[in-house]
């Protein structure tokens, strides 16, 4: 009876087994990890909160400063809640998505109302103030309480794609599978509380951020790179299901709210009219500026009395 054809090139990678994967990830991350003042034993579980929000879509490089602004002159979930919105946006300034500076700040007040003033611990009371959804609750509970939560950001999506699965891309959408290899990688907790687990949330994330990109992967220096299945199969390029679509800038409505936001910025009054023709957006109609102007109004971001648009709380 003749044997069904097969050909190793064409089989699946064998992945390699997480424990080896844990250890050298980890210990890279103790000697690669980037020095971030949320990082440091002396950060406040409020100062890890304000970072996950902060750092949501946006890069270390352009966080960095306006963090430590934040905490500067908002140290606590009770100074940020007293603060003016206003001034919440303001030293926002240029992150993007406004929107979370503003949900940023729900979440103070409804610290100091439910929890004292005090950054809950638990994940579920975590989960349940204003703008806090599934990966941020866990990352908090890990980052500043060392609760061994399963912590998956696009990093660590993608190096468990690369590393376990042979994929170039893990997608779009953070799939039911996806999900159960995350919780399948966790170590074991029994022995020393979470400390491991978490640090490899911590250090896979490091890795995703810094080595196992998402354009340019620096395969040669990886601590894992013999152990990677996708190494394993070639480096094989992602499929179009594995792709990320890029979300455009030029003429979208969010760079028109952008440069709206950045005259109201100013901190003063300013008329509306004028504000609209004076933007540096030359395609951009007047429809277009109108409706953003109008969104932002209803976002609570900008308000309008009369002819006059300025911050929320300004007049």
């Amino acid at each position: 009876m003749p044997q069904p054809f097969t050909d190793d090139a064409l089989a699946p990678p064998i992945p390699p087994a997480p424990e080896d994967v844990h250890s050298r990830v980890i210990d890279w991350f103790s000697e690669a990890a980037r020095d971030l003042p949320w990082r440091r034993p002396e950060c406040t579980p409020w100062g890890v909160l304000v970072s996950e929000i902060m750092l949501q879509q946006t890069p270390v490089v352009r966080v960095l400063p306006r963090w430590e602004d934040w905490m500067h002159r908002w140290p606590t979930p009770g100074a940020c809640a007293a603060a003016p919105q206003s001034e919440i946006l303001i030293v926002w300034d240029r992150l993007g998505y406004p929107r979370r500076a503003l949900r940023l700040q729900a979440a103070a007040e409804a610290i100091v109302e439910r929890h004292d003033g005090a950054v809950p611990a638990d994940p579920q009371a975590l989960r349940a103030l204003p703008g806090i959804g599934e990966y941020t609750a866990a990352a908090v509970a890990c980052f500043a309480f060392g609760i061994p939560e399963v912590v998956v950001d696009t990093n660590i999506r993608r190096a468990h794609a690369r590393i376990f699965t042979g994929a170039a891309l893990p997608g779009q959408t953070y799939t039911a599978a996806q999900r159960r290899l995350a919780r399948d990688l966790m170590p074991a907790t029994d022995d020393d509380g979470g400390r491991r687990a978490c640090a490899w949330n911590a250090s896979s994330m490091e890795l995703g951020a810094l080595i196992c990109t998402a354009r340019s992967p620096q395969c040669a220096i990886c601590p894992v790179a013999d152990l990677c299945a996708w190494r394993a199969a070639g480096s094989p390029p992602p499929t179009e299901e594995q792709k990320t679509r890029g979300q455009a800038w030029a003429g979208t409505d969010r760079q028109v709210r952008g440069a709206i936001m950045a005259v109201l910025r100013g901190g003063e009054p300013v008329d509306a009219e004028a504000l609209l023709a004076g933007l540096p957006l030359p395609e951009a109609d007047d429809e277009q500026r109108r409706r953003c102007l109008e969104t932002l109004v209803a976002d609570g971001l900008a308000q309008r009395r009369g002819d006059v648009v300025t911050l929320p709380g300004v007049l």
